[in-house]
C-alpha cells in the first residue's frame, strides 16, 4: 500500500513537472510586443544655439520614456484586461510625449520662429507586436542654425514672424535746449528698445492666445509705454523753452510689418540743440511775460528812510524778474490755473509786502502815505 502511495506521489510530481516546462517554454516563445513612436528630430528646423542644449536633453528623454515603456510591456504581461496595454502605457506615454515636444517647440519659440509641429500625432505611438523597433529612435545632437537666421537678419526677429512698426519721434523734435539734450536721447534710445522688446516678444510668443493676444498683449502696452516717454520728451524740452506738441497720441500707436523686416531701431540717438540765448528768447516769446504797475511815491520821502524805499524799489523789479523766469521755466506745467495760482498770486503777496513796508519806512519820519498797496501790488500776464 504504502509502495503505491509512492509511486503515485512520483508520478504526480512528474506531471506537474512536465506541465511548467510547457508553460515556460509557452512564454518564452512568445513575443513582447514594444513600443513604436514617430521621430521628433526630423520635423524640427535648424535649433537656434541657446535651445540647443535644452532641445537635445528633451529628444534623449522622449528615447527614455519609450525605453521605460518597453521596460514595462515586458513586466506586466499577463496583467490587466484588454484595454490594458493602451490605459497603462500608452496614454501616459502619449501624455509625456506631447509635453516633451511643447517644451522642445517652447525652447525654440524663445529665440527663433516657433516651429508648428503635429504635436498630437507626433506624441502618439503603436506596438510592434512581435516586439524588436527601435528603443532609441531619437538623435540626441541637432543642428544649430547660424547667428543671422536665428535672429532673423538686422530686424531682431525670425524670418517670417511680424515684426512692429512704429512712427518716428526723433524727427518732429524742434532744436532741443541743452540743458533737456541728454535727457531726450535716453528717451529716443528708450524708444529703439521699446521696439526691439517687442519684436523679441513676437517672436517668443507665436501661437499664444486667441485673436487679439498681439493687440492686448504686445501692441497695447507698447502704445502706452510710448506715449509716457514722448510725455518725458515734450516736458523735458518745456522746462527750458516752449514746450512742443509731439502728438504723443499719434505717435505712440504702432502697426504690424505681416511678414517681418523693418526697422528694429528707427529712432535717432542725438538732436541738435538750440543755442541757449536763442532758447530763452523763443520761450520767452512763447508765453510772454508778467508786467506789473508801476509803484510811484508822490510824496517827499525823508532822509532817514531813502535808503529803504530804494531798496524795496530794487526789490519790487526783482521780483517781477523771478515771476518771469519762473513763467517760461514751467510751461507745460499743472493746470489752467497754474500761472495763477504758483506765479501771479505769490508774486501779488510779495508786492503788497513790499508796498507796506515803503509806506511804514516814510511813516517813521513823516505822514504816512497811502501808496494804494492793494492796486499796485495786482500784475497780468501779457503775450
Amino acid at each position: 500500500m504504502r509502495r503505491w502511495r509512492v509511486a503515485g506521489i512520483a508520478g504526480v510530481a512528474v506531471a506537474l513537472v512536465g506541465v511548467g516546462l510547457g508553460v515556460a517554454n509557452a512564454a518564452t516563445s512568445s513575443a513582447v510586443p514594444t513600443v513604436n513612436c514617430p521621430q521628433v528630430a526630423p520635423q524640427l528646423p535648424a535649433i537656434p544655439a541657446s535651445a540647443k542644449a535644452e532641445v537635445e536633453r528633451n529628444l534623449a528623454l522622449l528615447n527614455t520614456q519609450i525605453q521605460e515603456a518597453n521596460k514595462r510591456l515586458a513586466t506586466s504581461q499577463g496583467e490587466g484586461g484588454a484595454n490594458f496595454i493602451q490605459n497603462a502605457i500608452l496614454g501616459p506615454l502619449k501624455d509625456k510625449r506631447a509635453s516633451t515636444i511643447d517644451r522642445i517647440v517652447i525652447s525654440i519659440g524663445r529665440s527663433a520662429a516657433k516651429p508648428n509641429l503635429p504635436v498630437d500625432s507626433l506624441a502618439t505611438c503603436g506596438l510592434n507586436q512581435n516586439g524588436g523597433g527601435n528603443a532609441a529612435p531619437e538623435p540626441t545632437a541637432v543642428a544649430q542654425a547660424t547667428a543671422t537666421a536665428a535672429a532673423g537678419g538686422s530686424t531682431g526677429a525670425a524670418t517670417g514672424v511680424p515684426t512692429v512698426n512704429c512712427p518716428t519721434v526723433g524727427d518732429k523734435l524742434p532744436a532741443v535746449p541743452a540743458s533737456a539734450q541728454a535727457e531726450i536721447e535716453r528717451n529716443l534710445a528708450l524708444l529703439n528698445t521699446q521696439i526691439q522688446e517687442a519684436n523679441k516678444r513676437l517672436v517668443t510668443s507665436q501661437g499664444e492666445g486667441g485673436a487679439n493676444f498681439i493687440q492686448n498683449a504686445i501692441l497695447g502696452p507698447l502704445k502706452d509705454k510710448r506715449f509716457a516717454t514722448i510725455n518725458r520728451m515734450e516736458t523735458a524740452i518745456g522746462r527750458a523753452a516752449a514746450k512742443p506738441d509731439l502728438n504723443a497720441e499719434g505717435l505712440s500707436t504702432c502697426s504690424l510689418n505681416a511678414n517681418g523686416g523693418g526697422n528694429a531701431a528707427p529712432e535717432q540717438t542725438s538732436v541738435a540743440t538750440q543755442d541757449p540765448a536763442a532758447a530763452a528768447s523763443a520761450a520767452a516769446a512763447a508765453v510772454g511775460k508778467i508786467v506789473c504797475p508801476d509803484v510811484k511815491i508822490n510824496v517827499a520821502i525823508p532822509a532817514s528812510a531813502q535808503a529803504e524805499i530804494d531798496r524795496n524799489l530794487a526789490l519790487l523789479q526783482t521780483q517781477i524778474d523771478e515771476a518771469n523766469k519762473r513763467l517760461v521755466s514751467t510751461v507745460g506745467q499743472g493746470g489752467i490755473n497754474f500761472v495763477q495760482n504758483a506765479i501771479l498770486g505769490p508774486l501779488k503777496d510779495k508786492r503788497f509786502a513790499t508796498i507796506n513796508r515803503m509806506e511804514t519806512a516814510i511813516g517813521r519820519t513823516a505822514a504816512k502815505p497811502n501808496l494804494n498797496a492793494e492796486g499796485l501790488s495786482t500784475c497780468t500776464q501779457v503775450k
